[in-house]
């Protein structure tokens, strides 16, 4: 099964994000663990005409003590490189519930992206606020219901807690 990244969900995460920043800087300073944590918001389905949901919207919550969430688009080189472990700061694990048991799918390309730099102009600052990511959902699946682990990585590399969601039914109930 081949599962696409929906195309303009990097320049819809960068605007929230943006407006997240500008919003945070009124707000103010509190103290949390500089290891990032995040906590369930929402996951919604979106159908178009068909009996599938096509797209489905992860939303949660997320906090850093020193703020130092996210990357620059230049942040290529180790440990960030492409091939490796840390490329991606949003690690996103996709569940297929086959047969009553569940088993992890490769998804081409992965549902796990990016994060730009949340806090850059003030390093050090804690930081909170939610992440929305627009995930493209297979038109036709061979599985109708499915589940989704994730976590973040800090620029120090600490990984928050990891989440799952509740099991998430791709067809729509008539």
């Amino acid at each position: 099964m081949k599962l696409h990244s929906f195309h303009g969900r990097s320049r819809s995460l960068i605007l929230f994000l943006i407006t997240l920043l500008i919003l945070s800087s009124c707000i103010k300073q509190e103290e949390y663990s500089d290891i990032p944590a995040i906590s369930s918001r929402q996951f919604l389905l979106v159908f178009d005409t068909g009996q599938y949901a096509t797209r489905g919207i992860l939303s949660f919550n997320f906090q850093d003590g020193d703020g130092d969430i996210g990357l620059r688009p230049s942040d290529t080189f180790p440990p960030f490189e492409r091939s490796g472990n840390f490329y991606y700061n949003l690690v996103i694990s996709y569940f297929e519930k086959q047969n009553g048991i569940w088993v992890e799918v490769d998804l081409t390309p992965p549902y796990s992206a990016r994060i730009p730099m949340l806090n850059p102009g003030y390093p050090g600052k804690a930081i909170k606020g939610f992440i929305s990511d627009t995930l493209a959902m297979d038109p036709s699946p061979d599985f109708d219901t499915v589940m989704l682990e994730l976590f973040i990585y800090d620029r120090a590399l600490n990984q928050s807690n990891i989440l799952s969601t509740p099991d998430i039914v791709l067809k729509r109930s008539l």
